[in-house]
């Protein structure tokens, strides 16, 4: 007898601790960080890769505010016990310039003067300074590129795996996966956005603060 086949689709879900976003909520401040910054959300799109439950390399770009990329079905997977895991961004083996067509195209890729390859996430928004009025963020993440000697800049790889352990399949399989976008900003790093608000691509020290505080950002929800 063959494996029964599954087909799985991968819902992403983005929230502001309880409550979940939709892009309703967008271009309204209405959000408060970890710093205690008010703030609203503009724009968030970004990039995974290599999902454990693809056979091949794979990447997926992700916009809220268009709600698109939003859902991933996967057909034909045999019934059963699967870890699920996936990169955020891309690792330095895959982060080459001009490869991918379909980012290429959405305007995803980073100046090669800042490293090259493609941003991992665009977040933008408003927050309310320390002078009370509106100014705005762009909580962009790429690869760290170290610029202390010119002549021999040091790359980082700050993209990170996300291991949401194991998942069973069966039968017509839906999984939630969640990002808590006040993460961002708290945890380990408390974020300060009157200090570090834009001009992060090119921050070698941001950029490794950002993907320490990527970490608690993903979560497993409902598995239907």
């Amino acid at each position: 007898m063959q494996p029964e086949q599954s087909k799985v689709t991968l819902n992403f879900t983005h929230h502001w601790n309880e409550l979940q976003i939709t892009p309703q909520d967008f271009n309204e401040i209405k959000f408060t960080n970890e710093n205690g910054e008010q703030l609203s959300i503009e724009k968030l799109r970004y990039l995974i890769s290599n999902i454990s439950l693809l056979d091949a390399k794979n990447h997926h770009l992700i916009d809220v505010g268009e709600n698109t990329g939003t859902s991933i079905s996967i057909p034909n997977l045999t019934e059963g016990s699967y870890t699920l895991s996936f990169r955020f961004g891309f690792s330095n083996e895959d982060n080459t310039d001009g490869t991918y067509q379909d980012l290429n195209s959405a305007s995803f890729s980073v100046p090669e003067m800042l490293g090259g390859g493609y941003h991992f996430m665009q977040f933008d928004g408003k927050y309310i300074d320390k002078n009370n009025e509106a100014s705005g963020f762009n909580y962009h993440t790429i690869r760290a590129v170290d610029r202390t000697d010119s002549d021999n800049l040091k790359f980082e790889d700050t993209s990170f795996e996300v291991n949401l352990g194991t998942i069973v399949v069966a039968n017509t399989t839906e999984i939630e996966i969640k990002m808590n976008l006040a993460e961002w900003f708290k945890n380990p790093n408390t974020w300060n956005l009157n200090e570090l608000n834009t001009v992060l691509m090119p921050n070698f020290e941001a950029q490794k603060m950002m993907r320490e505080n990527g970490e608690t950002v993903f979560s497993l929800g409902v598995v239907n």
